[in-house]
């Protein structure tokens, strides 16, 4: 199927690993430019590479996110080479586990910096830009906003920022023909969760347990269906959803999660 997105220029922050690495590779499979923001520019390179052996294309921009400054400076380095925006896929970010009883206000600020505060601030820069595209915002969000998870309020709490954002742009910017939708992920194998389940005591033992407790097939979602979700958000096929909060978590949320392995 032709997505027609040949030639389209998408950011996508947090694009060297992980869901968002395999969204810029989905991209530039069906012909698109992702660019790349992220914050170490060796990874950003090391996947704009293997975009480019796929015989894609890729820019690259090094941005800490946490600085408000950085996101301004990602859309104009992009516009100042291609001229055009037409998609933001705002996807960086981490689960730094900043509790409420064990964290303090500058870790949940910081938090709040890391997770979303750039979400607004890549749309916000980006703006002008989609408007003249009539482009789409993808914000990739997160399960905790929804279940809870322990432990971790200040990424709990911008994902249910970037949930409502989602709602909020969509609301806001039907006047110019700007579709904006979410992709919430639950479990899914990417090389941060690894680091996090190789950190406790029974990695083995836990990764079964939370496989267990996935409806579908019992296994972890993968980068790529996500990423196959997104082109398919940021395509002209679904030219007619906004505001949308699509859950592609092998029915973890949604379907009765006391269902065991058969």
């Amino acid at each position: 199927m032709n997505l027609n997105l040949k030639d389209k220029v998408v950011i996508v922050t947090g694009g060297a690993k992980g869901i968002g690495k395999a969204i810029a590779v989905a991209l530039a499979e069906e012909g698109a430019i992702p660019v790349i923001v992220g914050r170490k520019q060796e990874d950003n390179n090391k996947a704009k590479a293997e975009i480019e052996q796929l015989g894609g294309r890729a820019l690259c921009v090094e941005a800490e996110l946490t600085n408000p400054e950085a996101s301004k400076k990602a859309v104009e380095e992009t516009l100042a080479i291609f001229g055009r925006i037409d998609a933001v896929v705002n996807n960086a970010g981490y689960n730094d586990g900043v509790g409420l009883e064990g964290g303090d206000y500058e870790g949940f600020v910081n938090s709040l910096h890391k997770n979303v505060v750039h979400y607004y601030l890549m749309v916000h820069h980006a703006l002008d830009a989609l408007k003249k595209s009539k482009g789409s915002i993808l914000n990739i969000s997160s399960k905790t906003a929804v279940t809870g998870q322990g432990g971790t309020s200040g990424y709990a709490a911008s994902n249910g920022a970037r949930n409502a954002l989602t709602r909020e742009w969509a609301v806001e910017l039907l006047p110019y023909s700007i579709r904006v939708n979410a992709i919430i992920v639950a479990e899914c194998a990417t090389p941060q969760y690894d680091t996090w389940i190789q950190s406790l005591d029974n990695p083995e033992e836990t990764l079964r347990k939370i496989t267990d407790r996935i409806p579908l097939e019992h296994r972890m979602t993968t980068a790529e269906e996500i990423a196959h979700t997104a082109v398919f958000l940021l395509s002209e096929k679904s030219s007619h959803t906004t505001g949308q909060l699509l859950y592609v978590d092998g029915g973890y949320v949604h379907l009765d999660r006391a269902l065991i392995r058969e």
